[in-house]
């Protein structure tokens, strides 16, 4: 069943130039399209400012869009009001990138946790104690840690008290906007596996934002690639690390670290080469042209548009000719 979908949604961010010249517009999210159904991960990857979290706020109603929709279970969250919006905000919940810096210092745990269940009015006063003790339970924390403020936790206690606070409402999908980036690897891990144990257990669906590819192999279902606020490619996991067809997705999977079997270290392939454009300047026809090593005649004039091939949906004059 599908839970969420998002149709031709922009977010266009004004511009002022302090020095000489006319303002301008900064495309942040320029007319992307996907879905998200029950029980399943939708990945969104690309290198830093192509527009990913900026995508999550849009989903979250955290800033409203210059167009294009986002519809929860078929009705537009930017056209709800009073209970509808309350009963959205405990359906979508968010898990920040930095546990550090998204709990407040002067809450303690059970403040932070009995909160959303206050709000929503989920359980009686009588009983908020055993609840948030059962909740933080499914994040591997122990009842005595209750009554402590977050300075007294690591960064990977932190989070796990961040997804404890998204899961006391029994959220339908979690947005998780680069919720292992601020960690330690060996702490990565452990996130990444509770998340995909609470996954199994709740049938939770994700909306996963992260430049980790081998994360996003190994916990998504479906990848949307995003480079300068679009999706060039959108496929299948598995199919998109198998035989990736768009030239920034192939470049971007071979930018990636990868150990060498038998040696130390991490051995790399060519990398991705050039500067990613101005979101304020972005070059005509596509946008990925100046850096693409496959370019051709039309690629510099046309704009290519997400159709399906092979299976999957991609962006590019090499699949869809024009």
């Amino acid at each position: 069943m599908e839970l969420l979908r998002v149709e031709s949604l922009k977010k266009h961010f004004e511009v002022r130039k302090i020095l000489k010249g006319a303002d301008g517009v900064l495309k942040a999210v320029d007319g992307i399209d996907f879905f998200l159904q029950e029980d399943r991960v939708l990945a969104l990857v690309g290198e830093s400012g192509c527009g990913k979290s900026t995508v999550a706020r849009l989903v979250l109603r955290l800033i409203n869009p210059t167009s294009g929709s986002v519809l929860f279970r078929g009705k537009d969250v930017f056209k709800l009001h009073g209970d509808s919006i309350k009963s959205f905000r405990k359906s979508v919940q968010i898990i920040f990138q930095d546990p550090f810096a998204s709990l407040n210092p002067r809450r303690t745990v059970y403040d932070t946790v009995s909160e959303p269940l206050i709000i929503h009015k989920l359980v009686p006063h009588s009983s908020m104690k055993d609840a948030v003790v059962e909740i933080i339970g499914k994040v591997g924390l122990r009842p005595e840690i209750i009554n402590r403020y977050p300075h007294e936790f690591s960064g990977g206690q932190r989070q796990r008290i961040c997804i404890a606070r998204a899961l006391a409402v029994s959220p339908e999908v979690i947005v998780a906007d680069e919720p292992l980036s601020a960690l330690d690897v060996s702490i990565q891990a452990q996130i990444l596996n509770l998340l995909l144990d609470l996954k199994k257990k709740s049938r939770i669906s994700f909306l996963f934002i992260s430049h980790d590819l081998r994360v996003v192999h190994y916990f998504s279902d479906m990848v949307g690639v995003m480079y300068l606020g679009k999706i060039v490619e959108h496929s299948k996991t598995e199919d998109l690390f198998e035989k990736p067809l768009h030239p920034y997705t192939v470049v971007l999977l071979e930018s990636a670290p990868q150990i060498r079997h038998g040696e130390t270290g991490r051995a790399y392939k060519a990398p991705l080469k050039g500067e990613v454009p101005s979101p304020i300047n972005i070059p005509s026809g596509c946008p990925f042209h100046p850096r693409c090593p496959r370019r051709f005649e039309p690629c510099d004039k046309i704009v290519p548009q997400l159709k399906e091939s092979h299976g999957r949906l991609v962006s590019c004059h090499l699949w869809n000719p024009y």
